[in-house]
């Protein structure tokens, strides 16, 4: 069974590879198509579209395609273990929105997370000690959202959000197929865009030996427009397991990082280089600080 769903999880992140390649293919004909080579803005248009570009990525319901990739370096304590432990978490997120409706008013996503995580393994044997670090793939996420297609002002969609246990060893995931609601609301402006994402998840079936789940995710995102497509700000990620005992139930971040929208070429990539820090945490075993990379090229969106 392990080797099934090892080869199961490969096929998924081949096949993200692939879509990888299959998105980033057409950029050249789509150039000509366009005749952006020949076009010359000057700086200051160029620099106000990137920063408008940023703003609309900020919105998870957007409708320009993008990949993102993120890296995080996490430092866990807690009374489960001795000192802290280093984690991380890579994850390959393609964000392919597609308008619906008659006149194109509405957009439809649906967002697969694809992770590759590096944990602590908890020693059974021993209260505040860890049995070395596995690495492998995660449990994947995938986000579905309806709602406007707007690209500024007052931004919602509504829709469900799933996890499948693909994860390579118990210790990278929970070992069960979870559902529930999802739901965000956003407003986008200069020089504030605010908003949040909300997931909660319920298991329904998986492995019979692993505990069942009820989990609250809450993305919450504050940022300042800067001249020339900068931006300050945060965007933790509130998490709440019900199913624990009160001291170990919530997770609170707050953070500050800096965000940078640039061209390679024609293409337009935005950066994020964040910090956060876990005001409230679980006192057993949790995340204190939290190193955040992330960058997402804007590729062509044949519906645009």
């Amino acid at each position: 069974m392990d080797r099934i769903q090892t080869n199961f999880v490969t096929l998924i992140f081949i096949g993200a590879v692939v879509l990888f390649s299959l998105c980033m293919a057409p950029l050249t004909s789509y150039a000509k198509e366009k005749g952006v080579q020949n076009s010359t803005p000057s700086d200051a248009s160029a620099k106000e579209d990137l920063g408008e570009i940023s703003r609309q990525l900020e919105n998870p319901l957007t409708s320009l395609w993008s990949l993102t990739f993120e890296d995080s370096v996490l430092l866990k304590e807690g009374d489960a273990i001795n000192g802290t432990e280093l984690a991380n978490t890579l994850f390959f997120q393609p964000g392919l929105p597609i308008p619906v409706g008659e006149k194109k008013d509405k957009v439809f996503i649906a967002r697969p997370v694809f992770p590759l995580v590096t944990n602590p393994v908890l020693d059974p044997t021993a209260t505040d000690d860890v049995d070395g670090h596995e690495t492998g793939f995660g449990d994947i996420q995938f986000l579905t959202l309806l709602g406007p297609n707007r690209t500024s002002g007052i931004v919602w969609g509504a829709g469900a959000t799933f996890k499948f246990p693909t994860a390579t060893d118990d210790v990278l995931g929970e070992g069960k197929y979870q559902a529930g609601p999802a739901a965000m609301f956003f407003r986008l402006a200069k020089p504030w865009t605010v908003g949040f994402l909300y997931q909660h998840w319920w298991s329904y079936a998986g492995d019979d030996d692993r505990s069942d789940t009820n989990q609250t995710d809450l993305k919450y995102i504050i940022r300042y427009s800067l001249p020339d497509a900068w931006s300050i700000g945060m965007g933790p990620t509130v998490t709440v397991d019900w199913e624990a005992d009160s001291e170990n139930r919530w997770t609170v971040p707050v953070g500050l990082g800096v965000t940078k929208m640039v061209r390679f070429g024609k293409m337009p990539v935005k950066f994020i280089v964040e910090v956060q820090y876990s005001v409230i945490r679980p006192e057993d075993y949790g995340t204190q600080w939290k190193f955040l990379f992330r960058f997402a090229p804007v590729i062509p969106s044949p519906f645009r």
